[in-house]
């Protein structure tokens, strides 16, 4: 696995985690730079984009959290941005565990890749309860577990994949260097009934798995693209045929939770 990750290494990536460091505010706008630079990264994240669209009232206030490696206000402007750190390309900076509205002011919270990072998942969720209207929604893009998944994310990924941890919390020493990958899992599958009696009024209304070749063939952050953008509707279809075999091999998952 060692060899197969230094040769696959974006030399460029590693330099700029060893310059600034996984927490940096450069490293996050860094992020968003090789997703828009990658041509097939950036149209999968387009493809999750819509999924979430598609999912929600954008009539209301619909939050994003974790914006800052991301694009989403370029396909819907509408969409308040915002991360912890202060960064440009974000409205507002914002602490999940405190979002800065009212009681049911929210028609929709979403996020990519950003839930595994909340050490204190249970705070976020008890504002997430107390800022949607009923109906609104909670849609976010997250690691999911599978066979195929642990293999990835256990070899070849930074941060930590803890399928069998007991506890939900974690300590935090940073916004994106300590985290673990299987929390939605865990608190969305693993832990349903648990996560329904402590939040009765926020419903997990699907858990969808999906994309088990796209992200790893785009390279992410650290690594180079594999294949040419061309071949991305290829790969997409070729997705949707082996949907069947999602529980084993999907890397992905796309969860809705609702406020009832």
């Amino acid at each position: 696995m060692g060899l197969l990750k230094k040769i696959l290494q974006d030399k460029e990536y590693a330099a700029k985690q060893a310059q600034y460091g996984l927490d940096a505010p450069e490293m996050t706008m860094y992020h968003r730079e090789v997703i828009l630079r990658k041509p097939f990264m950036k149209k999968l994240y387009m493809d999750w984009y819509e999924m979430i669209l598609s999912k929600i009232d954008k009539n209301g206030k619909v939050l994003e959290l974790g914006s800052g490696g991301g694009f989403l206000k370029t396909i819907f402007p509408e969409v308040i941005t915002s991360d912890i750190l202060s960064l440009p390309n974000c409205d507002k900076v914002i602490n999940a565990y405190q979002l800065p509205y009212g009681e049911n002011e929210l028609s929709a919270i979403v996020m990519i890749d950003t839930l595994h990072h909340m050490g204190e998942c249970e705070r976020f969720f008890k504002e997430a309860s107390r800022t949607l209207k009923k109906g609104g929604k909670i849609v976010m893009i997250e690691p999911a577990n599978t066979f195929w998944s642990r293999i990835i994310y256990k070899n070849f990924h930074h941060e930590p994949f803890e399928e069998k941890a007991v506890e939900w919390d974690f300590p935090s020493a940073g916004p994106m260097s300590v985290a673990n990958g299987a929390l939605p899992w865990i608190v969305c599958v693993r832990d349903k009934e648990k996560f329904q009696k402590m939040f009765p009024d926020l419903k997990i209304t699907s858990v969808k798995l999906h994309t088990p070749f796209r992200y790893l063939l785009s390279g992410g952050m650290p690594y180079k693209s594999m294949v040419p953008s061309w071949l991305f509707s290829t790969v997409t279809l070729k997705e949707k045929i082996l949907s069947p075999f999602a529980k084993g091999l999907a890397m992905f998952q796309t969860i809705e939770i609702t406020k009832v």
